[in-house]
Order: structure tokens, then sequence, then C-alpha cells
């Protein structure tokens, strides 16, 4: 019997080295090699500064910004999580109602029903950072006025949303999106 648990202990031993030490210190190696930027979080950099990542959503309400898909956890990647609100829920139908009436009026819509969903119901993690190109299009006479734009900015601001829209994954996966983060950096730029 004691045999036996010494080989299980000498197991255990070399087990916990090569899984929790060399495995993880390979992988960890060979992603800063390979993938550096993605290894450290996909940090974005303003001015020297971090100011975010590329894969966590950030809150905009500013009228001069492009606003972020809503979180139910307010953007915290701590707890990441939905809100877990049902279909039948009250508290939900409440909820979708206000950030449609909101949305709709600061972009001087019509229909509230045609407001892409991304832009009523949070994401399943609350840190989703992509909106649809349509969500973008639609906020942008709102930011142009808040900002005062003439119409070669207006067309320059077109432009940047054509040419940040990501492609689905691997052509299939997902849908074309844009990361808020990085367009409302662009915005600056205008």
């Amino acid at each position: 019997m004691k045999t036996q648990s010494k080989i299980a202990l000498k197991f255990l031993l070399v087990m916990i080295i090569l899984t929790g030490i060399i495995y993880p210190l390979l992988m960890t190696g060979l992603a800063q090699l390979g993938y550096p930027s993605k290894a450290n979080g996909s940090l974005i950099m303003n001015d020297g500064k971090i100011i975010g990542s590329e894969l966590i959503g950030q809150k905009f309400d500013s009228s001069i910004y492009f606003w972020s898909r809503p979180s139910a956890i307010g953007y915290n990647p701590i707890p990441s999580g939905g809100s877990n609100l049902g279909p039948t829920s009250d508290t939900l139908k409440k909820q979708v109602g206000a950030r449609r009436v909101l949305f709709a009026k600061i972009n001087s819509m019509t229909d509230p029903l045609s407001i892409p969903k991304e832009m009523v119901f949070a994401s399943g993690s609350g840190l989703d950072p992509h909106i649809s190109p349509e969500a973008a299009l639609l906020q942008v006479d709102h930011i142009s006025r808040a900002r005062h734009f003439e119409n070669s900015q207006k067309e320059k601001l077109l432009n940047k949303i054509k040419e940040l829209t990501e492609t689905p994954q691997f052509f299939c996966l997902g849908e074309q999106r844009i990361n808020v983060l990085i367009l409302n950096l662009e915005l600056n730029k205008i």
C-alpha cells in the first residue's frame, strides 16, 4: 500500500510540474512570440495610455460619440454576464421599450421598431464591443449635428464606417460588425 501511495504522489508531482508549470509557460511563450498584442489583451493605446481593449465594450452615452450596445453589468468585466431576463419578463420589456424610445429620440427616428436589435438588447456577456454597420449608420446624423460637421466631414465619417466594418470570422461566422471604441477614436480624428 505504501508503494502505491509513493507512486501516486510522484505521479501527482510530475503532473503538477508538467501541466501546472511547464505547459502554461510554454503556451504563454508561444503566444507572446506569435501574437503579442492578443496575448496581452488586445489593448488600445492613445497618447501612450491604455484606454481600453478591442475585446471589451465601453459605455458611450454622449451625443458626440457612437453608442455601444447596452450592458446588463455596466461594462464591468469582473462579473461578466447577462441579465438572464427572458422573453416573458416585464422588466426586460420595460428596459427594451425605454432603450427604443431613447435611441429613436436621439437619432430622430420615426419607427422605433426598426432599431437594430443590438442597440436595445444587452449582450450575453455584457461586454460586447461591437455594433452592426446599420446601427452605426443610424447614429451618423445626430453625431454630425452634435459635432457641427460639414458635409465633407460627414462623408469622411461614412467612409470610416465602411473602412472599419469587419467581415464575419472565416467569412461565415457571425455578422458584419464595427468596434465602437475604435470607431470613436477615428471619429475624434475627423
